[in-house]
Order: C-alpha cells, then structure tokens, then sequence
C-alpha cells in the first residue's frame, strides 16, 4: 500500500521542481505541498491544495487498481512488474532497496512513514 500512495505522491508532485516530503499514516498520506491521498479497498483519492490548477494541469483526482494495472480517472495507467513501474504517458519508477528512481529523474527515499522527494 505504500507504493500505492507513493506512486500517486509521484504522479501528483511530477509537475512540481520542488522536493517534497509525505508522512504515510494508515490508509493517508499528507505531503508538506498541500497534497493528501486516501486509500479505500482499491482505490486511491487525491487532494490538492489548490483543485482548479490541478484539473488544468489533468492531475488525476482518484485510481483504481485492478491486479498489477492502477487506472486513474485521468486516463493514465500503471502497470507493475517485479521492482519496476511502467506508467502510460512514459515515465517509469523502480524500487532499488527503500529508494524510488524515476526516470524524469526524481528519487524518492522511505524511511520509516516518512518519503522524501527531490
């Protein structure tokens, strides 16, 4: 489930050139930019600080999971196989130990409950 709330703190900070820190409490995640995820069943819910900016930037407001595939509403997927993400518009992730490598080139480390992102 971490992964989970991870890859949608990815999703939701990719726009973004600065680093972020999320703190990972249950099924909620509360990043230190304003954003928040909830995870329900399969499915994730995303909040933004400011929901108008987000919309016209096509940031996704929710996903669903089914199997190794996360669909989000806004038309992206991901897929997961063995260490690696591979998301529709391109990007891809992979786990190494506790750290995340993007390929835009982001790296997120998780220590704890806590992930941080440059």
């Amino acid at each position: 489930m971490r992964h989970a709330l991870v890859a949608a703190a990815f999703i939701l900070a990719s726009t973004s050139a600065v680093g972020q820190t999320c703190q990972h409490l249950g099924n909620q995640v509360f990043c230190d930019n304003g954003v928040t995820g909830q995870r329900i069943g399969n499915q994730n819910f995303y909040s933004y600080p400011d929901p108008q900016r987000a919309a016209q930037q096509g940031l996704p407001s929710s996903s669903q999971d089914i199997g190794n595939t996360r669909f989000y509403n806004n038309g992206v997927t991901r897929q997961s196989i063995g260490n690696t993400d591979f998301y529709s518009n391109g990007n891809t992730r992979q786990q190494i130990g506790n750290t995340d490598f993007y390929s835009n080139g982001k790296t997120c480390q998780h220590i704890g409950n806590t992930t941080f992102c440059n």
